[in-house]
């Protein structure tokens, strides 16, 4: 199937909007996905080679976001990855009026002069957490806005409180409505520049509320910013699209808007929790692997704590990074290590599944401290079915190694995703697990991880997509 083969009637038409008064809300819909596939694991074998590491799906869904500011000319972005999110996101542009044509390779054109609708289709949205981003753009180009509140991974209550506060200091009036945000600005003829003080650095209104003053009259200043890459990426397509941004990557972001925006050519970044992703399997089979491209930067929280466990990991290229798990630098097995999830540049909150699991296998005991979602612990109860050894309280999680040989620490049995991140885990400790492991729900792995199981095979591992039988 092709990566952006768009039906037609996904086309939403417009309807007027009627705001009578402001009102704020940290509401979530969540999408619960029917899971019809599984993952079918024999563990126990070590990988070797190379893996190849998509774009980043996070930048990938903020700039085809950020695309509708683009009304001068189509942009041409590359190294998209090719992931059920990815394709939503494109639904959403073409249900507003956009054309996205693929190019192959990742190469996507995308052409926002045609967009003529502020209200994207309800069904695709809810389909995608990241359908929200929409917000900012649509208000700064139009002055307007209807979109319906977002689905995504159940992981916890994400409010878009930040993303509403934020647009009312730039000069909107708020109103949720029959589980719609409706926005337009004020002064009935756009966005106006204001200083405004995120309460926590959430990486989705650091974005949102970017893009909306890139066109709003005079500056903008967002302080308490998300710091992540993938705003950085953002504001660097913004740029190159005509953008006026300072200090995207600080705390501090300054934005001067400007009246249009035009169309670019650029490329997205690596995935740094995909590359994540694939050192942690190395790290849990006990194997040497490959990985590019990488931006190590991206990566440091991640090295610092694979590298106390007794990995080693050395560049290998400009970005191309070696783990070996082969031999432990302490003499030994893989030791435990504690880790406390945070915002950039601290430990990413989508590789503490991940780790989890790798933790379940290494000497001693660990802690894992989750602060920026207080519901990621699904993945919990499925590690446990594993004879993973692990006591939850709250949003802390014990974990009790095995002194057991790493193959034979966990049992393979049936386990269901409950969300993306977690899926992935999953799957990690059914390559170290002894046996046959089933991971049911792979909807959820496919909206972050462009064939996983096919680059995993090509590692050597054993693992294979087959219908899910289990009864739901």
């Amino acid at each position: 199937m092709a990566l952006f083969s768009l039906p037609l009637s996904l086309h939403c038409l417009r309807t007027p909007l009627a705001i009578p008064a402001k009102i704020e809300t940290s509401i979530s819909n969540p999408q619960t996905l029917v899971p019809d596939q599984k993952l079918v694991i024999s563990g126990g074998l070590k990988l070797s080679g190379h893996a190849q590491i998509s774009g980043s799906k996070n930048s990938a869904l903020a700039v085809l976001a950020g695309d509708i500011v683009c009304s001068d000319g189509p942009s041409l972005i590359r190294g998209l990855p090719d992931l059920v999110d990815t394709r939503t996101m494109a639904e959403v542009l073409v249900s507003l009026g956009a054309k996205v044509e693929e190019m192959g390779g990742g190469d996507l054109v995308v052409d926002a002069r045609e967009v003529s609708s502020v209200e994207p289709c309800e069904d695709a949205i809810g389909r995608i957490r990241a359908g929200i981003f929409v917000l900012g753009p649509l208000v700064a180009r139009f002055g307007e806005a209807e979109v319906s509140l977002p689905g995504g991974c159940r992981i916890g209550a994400r409010p878009i409180d930040l993303y509403l506060r934020g647009l009312e200091a730039l000069g909107a009036n708020v109103q949720l409505r029959d589980g719609k945000v409706c926005v337009r600005a004020a002064n009935g003829r756009g966005l106006v520049g204001a200083h405004f003080h995120l309460s926590f650095p959430s990486v989705g209104a650091t974005e949102t509320l970017m893009m909306a003053a890139t066109m709003a009259e005079g500056v903008s200043v967002l302080t308490n910013a998300a710091q992540e890459p993938e705003v950085l990426d953002l504001a660097e397509f913004l740029i190159a699209s005509g953008a006026c941004i300072e200090g995207a990557g600080t705390s501090t972001i300054v934005i001067t808007g400007r009246k249009q925006l035009h169309g670019c050519e650029f490329t997205i970044i690596p995935d740094r929790i995909e590359a994540g992703t694939f050192m942690i399997a190395a790290a849990i089979t006990r194997s040497c692997i490959s990985l590019s491209p990488v931006i190590p930067k991206h990566l440091e929280s991640l090295v610092d704590k694979l590298a106390i466990a007794g990995c080693k990991i050395t560049l290998r290229g400009p970005r191309i990074l070696e783990v070996s798990a082969t031999a432990s630098r302490t003499g030994g097995d893989l030791q435990s290590f504690n880790l406390v999830t945070s915002p950039y540049p601290g430990f990413p909150t989508d590789l503490q599944p991940q780790c989890m699991s790798l933790l379940a296998t290494c000497n001693g005991k660990s802690k894992i401290d989750e602060s920026v979602f207080e519901n990621r612990m699904h993945h919990v109860k499925e590690l446990q079915k594993l004879g993973a050894g692990i006591e939850l309280n709250g949003n802390s999680a014990s974990v009790e190694g095995r002194r057991t040989p790493w193959w034979m620490a966990l049992r393979g049995c049936h386990v269901e995703a409950a969300d993306l991140r977690g899926g992935a885990a999953l799957v990690l400790a059914g390559m170290a697990a002894e046996g046959t492991t089933e991971v049911a729900g792979v909807a959820h792995i496919d909206r972050g991880y462009q064939g996983l199981e096919t680059k995993l095979q090509s590692l050597g591992a054993n693992i294979k997509r087959e219908v899910d039988s289990m009864p739901q």
